[in-house]
């Protein structure tokens, strides 16, 4: 069903797309609007990994990482069926993660060094495998091409005014109302993509990793780290927020209606609830704890596990 409703998401993003290149110029307008937006697609398509990870200073782990970041992820991989991913660090004491990339041959996961130092073993690899659900599912390029067409609608109705058509077809005023609405509801389609896509990954990245109450636990903690430690460059650049497994923006204050993120005390749920069910279906990391169905034990107030 997440399937489902997101492919009828996309298709309301390039239908509201291709609108108002119509309002503004006529089906001239909608061809141009929909040759604008391949350009940009394709520029986004091939760059966007490499985009992110730059606002974001991120810097790439070696694979054999003091950590045994790198080894993790490629023991999760092989769980998931799925190439490894490039691994990289980003210097931020705010506890979160993202995936980037637009397909799984081409991608990358990220965490902080807040993250590192929050989360046991086993919850660190619930995250990872939560990450790796993205990239499986091809998230990250469903959300690099709705953030395109968002950024593009926006820079359409802000030349609106420039445009006789678009005023001959609806006046002043209906030109001034589709600047400000059009971007507004192109935004709230990227975010009930993003917000739908949260929800699979949750699931995934529990069947990926073996245990839901490892991924529950890690988004209680990183919510909770979140909200009360900044995160500079997500501050810096809003649009990746969408990206992080937990909103790295303080100011989102949990409005549903613009939310970037479900609520995260309803993912908790959910997953508990799949726990409830016999949620396993991967064989867990080879170095997790002994007692494996315990819920996890913080480990890393002190630093980086190792």
């Amino acid at each position: 069903m997440g399937y489902v409703k997101t492919a009828i998401l996309m298709a309301a993003m390039t239908a509201l797309f291709m609108g108002v290149g119509y309002l503004i110029g006529g089906t001239g307008g909608a061809l141009i609007a929909l040759v604008v937006a391949a350009g940009m697609n394709v520029f986004t398509w091939w760059n966007s990994d490499r985009m992110v990870l730059r606002m974001h200073n991120a810097e790439p782990v070696p694979p054999r990482d003091r950590m045994g970041l790198h080894a993790l992820t490629a023991e999760l991989a092989r769980n998931a069926g799925m190439p490894v991913p490039a691994v990289y660090l980003i210097d931020t004491p705010q506890p979160n993660a993202f995936a980037t990339g637009r397909n799984p041959q081409n991608a990358a996961v990220a965490v902080t060094t807040g993250l590192l130092r929050s989360l046991s073993r086993e919850e660190l690899a619930g995250v990872i495998a939560h990450e790796l659900a993205h990239i499986r599912n091809h998230d990250t390029a469903i959300m690099t091409v709705t953030a395109t067409f968002a950024g593009a609608i926006s820079m359409l109705a802000n030349f609106a005014l420039f445009f006789g058509g678009s005023r001959e077809r609806l006046g002043l005023v209906g030109t001034l109302l589709m600047m400000f609405l059009a971007p507004m509801a192109a935004a709230l389609v990227q975010m009930a993509i993003s917000r739908t896509r949260e929800y699979a990954a949750d699931k995934a990245g529990a069947e990926i990793c073996g245990q839901p109450l490892w991924l529950a636990s890690a988004l209680e903690k990183i919510a909770m780290g979140a909200a009360r430690i900044d995160n500079h460059a997500a501050e810096r650049n809003p649009a990746t927020a969408h990206m992080f497994i937990i909103n790295p923006l303080h100011a989102h204050k949990h409005d549903n209606l613009f939310a970037t993120h479900p609520a995260t005390e309803n993912r908790i749920a959910a997953l508990r609830q799949m726990a409830g069910h016999g949620g396993r279906s991967a064989p867990a990391p080879r170095r997790a704890l002994a007692d494996r169905g315990a819920a996890p034990r913080n480990r890393g107030q002190g630093g980086p596990w190792g």
